[in-house]
Formats: structure tokens, C-alpha cells, sequence
């Protein structure tokens, strides 16, 4: 009793670290936006997708993903063995039962078979005074929620990777129709150009040039229907399905929020499911070393035994008579000593790591944020002027049409203008795509796609 007085007191001194509960450490947030920080703690990241993704088709696909996709199934099933190995650490708590019933028949000599047996029920009871099984349940929790955590982030993930593919998928089909509608008018030109030369006001070259640039044209509708296959084949993986066509609406009719607020960085402790992930990660590792801390204490069972036997040892006896036992052991670490001091150097070591972890994943969802919000400004800036030079280029195109029928403006100029509008054109949808996608990946950057009812409970 003395000597385990003696650790009690030892323990209390020294080993708070098998005692403290987890506490977060100071992580930097200040500037993680840069320049982008705002005083606003609403965000479009607080928005659910149904009230930020309003096109019915992507409704659909996002539903369709979220009920099919085998990554977020497979997380799922995570969150169900994490929360049965919680249910196994709660249940350490409580003393263990074996019921072991022995029966047995011996002679001697050809003797009449004398019959033994015992009916025993043992318990057992290892009593938590050095924490090591609250510890172990703390880390089953810590991972319970993390496991939590990693679905929501796997739900945020697929829900912004639909919307990319989708809205990928609204661009290419914008970019073939303008550029079918190019070949047309090129296919145009060049038996313009072939009746020109019939009449003596143009030569070969000119005419071979322009079908030259008119079969490229048409060679790139069929790399377009290329990527618009692909799209439509990545869209299909997410959602658990074969190949297939995507049913889908047009560019022009896309309408995402306006409000790029992003808040402060602190929010993103809270709403970004890997963030938090990631803590709960530097949590486990936290408890892992207290655990390993908790092994260097000695371990104290209670134990008995309550049944009925016949064999009282000297003799049998029928009918059979009561049997109990009751002991207390306590074990305590000596030759293994060295090697449970060295599991808590590496425990403390995997922490440290885990520490590390969790503040570059907080500067890297700082420079997603900024990236997004950059991506979409940047996109919106050239809208106005992408509209002018178009405007520019379709007046440069009709007056250098009209010059080489009526002066000495040769077709090489007319090429340059023509391709110069398609190139223009092109972008315009690009720069389009870019403020949405720009948009999408800011949403999912502060922690969008969240069940926003689940977390009110």
C-alpha cells in the first residue's frame, strides 16, 4: 500500500500529462488571406450547395454524386469502424465476464468413473488510476471525429468537383458552337476565295491558305469533342457510373453569387472540414502520447471468481458446493521500463509532427482561398474588355473583307483578322469559365458544402 502511495504521488507530480486533457495550441492565422481578409463573418461558404449551385441539371449530378460516389462511401464506412472502436474504448471501463464450465470423468483400475466439475463465472476489473484507458478512449473519440471531419471534407471535395467538371463541360460546348460557326463561315470563304481566283482577282496561294485555316478549324471541333468526352467521362466516374452523355444547360444561363466576402481566416478552424480534420488528427497523437505515458505506471486489476464445483481438491462432493475467489494484482513496468520510455519519445515525436501538419494545412487553405478569390477578380476585370475587343476585331474582319474585294488589301490580313476574332471568342468563354470556377473553388476554400442542420444539433 506504502509503495503505491509512493506512485500516486509521483504521478500527480510528474505525470500531468497523463491527466491534461487536449488544448489547442496557438496556431498562426493572422495574413493568411494576404490582402484579401474582410471584417465579414458571412461568407458564401456558409451557404449550402442547393442555394449556391441553382442549375437544375447540376442539382441533379451533385444528388446523383453525393447518394453513388465510392470515395465518399468509403468514408463513410471509416466513420463506422471509428465509432465502433470508441464503443470498444468506452466498454474498457467495465469489468469483463467469462463463464468457462468444466466437466470431467476419470477411472483408476477399471474403477466406477468418478465425475468432477466446475461452473465458474470470472471478472475482471483493471481500475484507471494512471488514465491509460480514459486516454485510450479520448484518441478512439479524437478519431471518431476526425473520421467525421473527412467525410464532411470528402462531401465538400466531390460537391466542388462536379460543379468544375460540369461548368468544364458549359465552356467546351461554348467554345464548339463558336468555333462550327467559324467553320462555316471559313467554308465560305474559301469558295469565295475559289471564285475570286476564277474571275482573276485572287491566285492559288490565297486560295490554299484559306482552306489550309479552314480544315485546322475543323480539326479542332474534333479535339473539342474530344475533351467534351472526357469531361463527360470524369463527371461519370465521380458519379459511380458508366460512361454516357451528361444532359446539361448552356453558359450564358449560369448565375453564382456575387458576394466574394471571405471573411477572417480564424472561421476557417471551424468551417473547413479538413482543417478540423486535421486538428482531431494532431488530438489523437496528443492522447497517443499521454497513452504511451500512462504504460510507464503500474496497472491494477481486480479479479474473483463465483461458480459451483464438486472438486473441493481432497474429495468429491455431490450435490456441488459454492466456489468464490477474489484477488488484486498490480503490475508494474521494470524490465520493459527503457521500452515504454522510448514509445513516448516517438509518440512525442509523431505529435510534433502532427503539429506541423495541422499549421501548413491552415497556410494552405490561406493560399487557396487567396488563389480563388484572385482567379474569379482576375476573370471579372477582363469581361468588359474581352466585350471591346471583340467588337474590335468583328469591325477589322469586315473592313479588311471589304478592302481586299475592293483595294489592295491582301488575304493575309483578312486570315490574321478572322483568326484573331475566333481567338478572341475562345477566350471570352475561358475568361467566363475562370470567374465560375474561380468562384467554385472559393466556396469550397471556406469550407462550403457543409450540412449545415447537422451542425446546429
Amino acid at each position: 500500500m506504502k509503495k503505491l502511495i509512493i506512485i500516486l504521488a509521483a504521478a500527480a507530480m510528474t505525470g500531468c500529462g497523463i491527466y491534461k486533457p487536449y488544448t489547442r495550441p496557438e496556431v498562426k492565422t493572422d495574413g493568411l488571406y494576404g490582402t484579401a481578409e474582410t471584417a465579414d463573418t458571412t461568407t458564401i461558404g456558409n451557404l449550402g450547395w442547393e442555394e449556391m449551385f441553382t442549375d437544375p441539371y447540376l442539382r441533379t449530378l451533385i444528388r446523383q454524386g453525393l447518394e453513388n460516389n465510392t470515395d465518399l462511401q468509403s468514408a463513410q464506412w471509416r466513420v463506422k469502424e471509428a465509432e465502433a472502436t470508441l464503443k470498444s474504448a468506452r466498454l474498457a471501463y467495465l469489468p469483463s465476464f467469462n463463464f468457462a464450465p468444466q466437466g470431467n470423468l476419470s477411472s483408476f483400475d477399471r474403477a466406477t468413473p468418478s465425475k468432477t466439475y466446475n461452473i465458474p463465472v470470472t471478472a475482471s476489473w483493471q481500475i484507471d488510476i494512471f488514465n491509460g484507458l480514459t486516454n485510450a478512449k479520448r484518441k478512439a473519440k479524437a478519431l471518431y471525429a476526425q473520421s467525421r471531419e473527412y467525410e464532411q471534407a470528402v462531401k465538400t471535395q466531390l460537391i466542388s468537383g462536379i460543379a468544375n467538371l460540369y461548368y468544364t463541360l458549359l465552356m467546351l460546348d461554348g467554345q464548339y458552337e463558336v468555333t462550327e460557326q467559324t467553320a462555316v463561315k471559313w467554308r465560305e470563304s474559301v469558295r469565295t476565295m475559289r471564285a475570286m481566283k476564277e474571275a482573276g482577282m485572287a491566285n492559288e496561294a490565297a486560295v490554299a491558305q484559306y482552306e489550309g485555316t479552314c480544315l485546322s478549324i475543323e480539326a479542332s471541333l474534333h479535339d473539342l469533342e474530344y475533351q467534351i468526352r472526357m469531361a463527360e467521362n470524369s463527371l461519370c466516374t465521380l458519379l459511380a457510373e458508366g460512361p454516357h452523355q451528361i444532359e446539361r444547360g448552356r453558359l450564358e444561363g449560369q448565375r453564382l453569387p456575387d458576394d466574394l466576402t471571405v471573411g477572417v481566416p480564424v472561421q476557417m478552424l471551424s468551417n473547413r472540414p479538413d482543417i478540423r480534420s486535421a486538428e482531431y488528427s494532431l488530438m489523437q497523437s496528443y492522447y497517443a502520447t499521454s497513452e504511451a505515458r500512462s504504460a510507464l505506471y503500474p496497472t491494477i486489476t481486480l479479479s474473483g471468481t463465483l461458480g459451483w464445483t464438486n472438486n473441493s481438491g481432497m474429495g468429491i462432493k455431490d450435490p456441488g458446493k459454492i466456489l468464490w475467489s477474489a484477488a488484486a494484482s498490480l503490475l508494474q513496468p521494470i524490465f520493459n521500463a527503457n521500452a515504454n520510455r522510448a514509445r513516448v519519445k516517438i509518440a512525442k515525436a509523431q505529435q510534433e509532427e502532427t503539429k506541423l501538419a495541422f499549421q501548413q494545412a491552415l497556410l494552405n487553405a490561406g493560399a487557396e482561398v487567396n488563389n480563388a478569390l484572385t482567379q474569379c477578380q482576375s476573370a471579372r476585370a477582363k469581361a468588359d474588355l474581352r466585350v471591346q475587343q471583340i467588337e474590335a476585331l468583328e469591325r477589322a474582319v469586315e473592313s479588311t473583307e471589304l478592302l481586299m474585294k475592293h483595294s489592295s488589301t491582301t488575304y493575309l490580313e483578312v486570315l490574321t483578322a478572322q483568326q484573331s476574332l475566333l481567338s478572341a471568342q475562345l477566350s471570352q468563354i475561358a475568361d467566363r469559365f475562370d470567374e465560375i470556377q474561380g468562384v467554385v473553388n472559393l466556396y469550397q476554400a471556406l469550407g462550403g458544402g457543409r450540412d449545415m442542420a447537422e451542425e446546429a444539433k
